[in-house]
């Protein structure tokens, strides 16, 4: 009998550890580091509509945010096309079964945007117990993953977004950070998690912005990032016209980059001491600046490694594997350089237009067009390509993972994929 509830108990405890390494977390649109990179692996390396897919689950109205990941739920969110309401939607893992629908905001003034935009392109970010939503000037919101029930709401950072929101928030610790730049107003606000206050907010410096024209060039998309710095946390904060750095439980900025751009949706990553940061770049294209982690006060001059000028992402994030740093073009031309140095190792064109973030997982990356097809290749100094696939309808969120499943949302729907 002992020996029974022995193996028994074993049995369950096999059980639960092989649960916990199943459903590993994607808490941020970039993942759990921030950065596009995932440890899973056995990820499917082929699918299409009848090969590999677990489930397919359409999602209401319209939206744009990537899908983020706590235990067994994922959660994203969705708009009705004109943005009279703003929802937040939870799929259980498993079936695929939409287990909340949250009716989260339903603005009273409501911004134009521009055609290619959502009212829900800012992803959520997620922990245990909690879900954070924004959808930019319409509102702010922290859910209970459990109940969806609705904890706290903001609807008092504002700013003219003149094409939409965009920008995503991020945790850290006790604070929600979310990033509000407009035409009009350009600020941060750190916003205590549990409640929904403001713990502090900094604003960019106004007078970088006195006499530029047009008015689009000074708002941003970003999302910030949390980089340790010398064993000290920062808050890399890429905006219109700069980037700073600042001590993130106050805000205070630590240094800054000038570099009188505009500023694009590719998020910032870093390694080896430096940090990539797109600038954007009106006219001509983004740039890409390589910026040496350490510096105090403005550095424009002293910190910069090396610049990028051509074939820079405006909207998909890099990914940095090893010393090589990958970077995905809108037009699909795809460049492999050198981190240190800025060199240039291949440079290959893509089929397609591009715009959801690159991902590093089980030794691969995979890169995802706007119709729907999914390159994957070998990361190293020779291209080679390891599989393409192709899903239907628009392709815009980035990829997330779940386990050995890759998540893949389109216009329409949302996509469980596995090695079946």
């Amino acid at each position: 009998m002992k020996s029974t509830m022995k193996c028994q108990l074993t049995a369950i405890v096999v059980v639960l550890v092989s649960s916990t390494l199943t459903f590993a977390n994607w808490p941020d649109w970039r993942g759990p580091t921030g950065q596009g990179h995932s440890e899973a692996t056995g990820l499917p390396l082929r699918w299409s509509e009848t090969q590999n897919i677990v489930w397919k689950t359409p999602i209401h109205d319209l939206g744009y945010s990537t899908p983020v990941v706590w235990g067994d739920q994922i959660w994203l969110t969705t708009a009705t096309k004109k943005g009279e309401t703003l929802y937040a939607v939870c799929v259980d893992l498993n079936s695929g079964r939409i287990v909340h629908d949250v009716d989260v905001f339903r603005p009273a003034k409501r911004q134009r945007i521009n055609r290619l935009n959502s009212y829900a392109t800012p992803s959520a970010v997620v922990e245990e117990g909690f879900v954070y939503v924004h959808y930019g000037t319409h509102g702010t919101a922290c859910i209970n993953t459990e109940t969806g029930r609705v904890v706290w709401r903001r609807d008092d950072l504002n700013c003219e977004h003149m094409q939409g929101p965009v920008s995503s928030p991020i945790l850290y610790e006790n604070l929600l950070i979310c990033p509000v730049e407009g035409t009009d107003v350009q600020f941060t606000a750190a916003l205590d998690k549990k409640t929904g206050k403001t713990i502090w907010r900094y604003d960019r410096p106004r007078e970088l912005y006195e006499g530029i024209e047009p008015a689009y060039l000074i708002k941003s998309y970003h999302t910030p990032v949390i980089v340790e710095v010398n064993g000290k946390p920062q808050l890399i904060n890429n905006g219109a016209m700069l980037v700073t750095g600042h001590e993130p439980h106050t805000g205070r900025e630590l240094w800054r980059v000038r570099y009188r751009d505009d500023n694009p949706v590719s998020r910032t990553i870093w390694g080896h001491g430096l940090m990539f940061i797109n600038s954007g770049g009106n006219p001509g294209g983004s740039h890409l600046l390589a910026v040496r982690q350490g510096g105090v006060g403005d550095v424009t001059d002293s910190h910069v490694v090396w610049t990028m000028t051509e074939d820079v992402p405006h909207e998909s994030s890099p990914v940095l594997v090893g010393d090589l740093l990958y970077l995905m073009g809108d037009k699909g031309r795809l460049n492999c350089k050198e981190a240190l140095t800025g060199k240039t190792v291949w440079s290959e064109r893509l089929e397609g237009d591009y715009g959801s973030s690159l991902l590093y997982a089980d030794k691969r990356i995979y890169m995802s067009n706007k119709e729907g097809r999914t390159t994957i290749i070998k990361p190293g100094r020779r291209f080679q390509v390891l599989a393409v696939n192709q899903l239907d309808g628009f392709l815009g969120a980035s990829p997330a993972v779940a386990g050995k499943s890759l998540l893949l949302r389109t216009k329409t729907h949302l996509y469980r994929v596995e090695n079946k």
